[in-house]
């Protein structure tokens, strides 16, 4: 028995030295190298993609859509901010905004995302700030009759809010237009890839038992 138990231990040590890898893997804070692809995104960042396949089960949203505004907002740094404002030009006087993390929300929309749906979770989480901008668009939908599968309005909504967007505020910045156009042409791209590798990213059987689990 000692003779097969030590066999056995270098085996299981080296499963769980991948899971672990796997883990830490999925917990790095770093932009994807290639954010303009989906598909490359989702490969280098696999606790990416599975979340983002359990949001689309449970929003009804092509993960493509968030995906875009996510980019668009921070280009997926976990800790973006908005510019610093100066006084004088020289001494350092706080941020334009609120808006903080993957998704850019500010704090008072931040509160009351978390007041309606009960979550916690912190705007430098990746899992956290998608959920947030999926219940974004679920209300957008929801307020506004914008469709859930339109980047373009959807991004007018985020950024203006909902309030702003029946009023059409966007109309008098033509920049944001621009923006959100952008955003739209980006989201079709973005699905389009998936698209094209949807198969080959749903891994093996054991990686989404795995997942199933976590």
């Amino acid at each position: 028995m000692a003779a097969n138990q030590q066999v056995i231990q270098p085996r299981w040590a080296g499963v769980f030295a991948v899971m672990a890898g796997v883990m830490l893997a999925g917990c790095t804070t770093t932009p994807p190298q290639h954010p303009d692809d989906l598909c490359s995104i989702y490969r280098e960042k696999r606790s990416w993609y599975h979340t983002a396949m359990r949001q689309e089960e449970k929003w009804h949203i092509p993960s493509a859509i968030p995906m875009a505004i996510m980019n668009q907002e921070s280009s997926f740094r976990a800790n973006a901010r908005t510019r610093r404002t100066y006084i004088l030009w020289v001494i350092p006087w706080g941020h334009i905004s609120t808006a903080y993390g993957y998704a850019q929300a500010k704090n008072e929309i931040w509160r009351d995302y978390q007041r309606q749906t009960g979550a916690g979770g912190s705007r430098t989480n990746y899992a956290d700030a998608l959920n947030f901008v999926n219940w974004y668009l679920t209300n957008s939908h929801k307020i506004d009759g914008i469709p859930l599968t339109n980047a373009t309005r959807q991004y007018l909504a985020y950024h203006e809010g909902w309030g702003g967007y029946r009023k059409r505020s966007y109309e008098a910045k033509p920049w944001l237009v621009t923006v959100a156009r952008k955003v739209g042409r980006r989201a079709q791209q973005y699905q389009k890839q998936y698209n094209a590798c949807k198969d080959e990213l749903k891994g093996s059987w054991w990686e989404r038992f795995w997942n199933s689990i976590f």
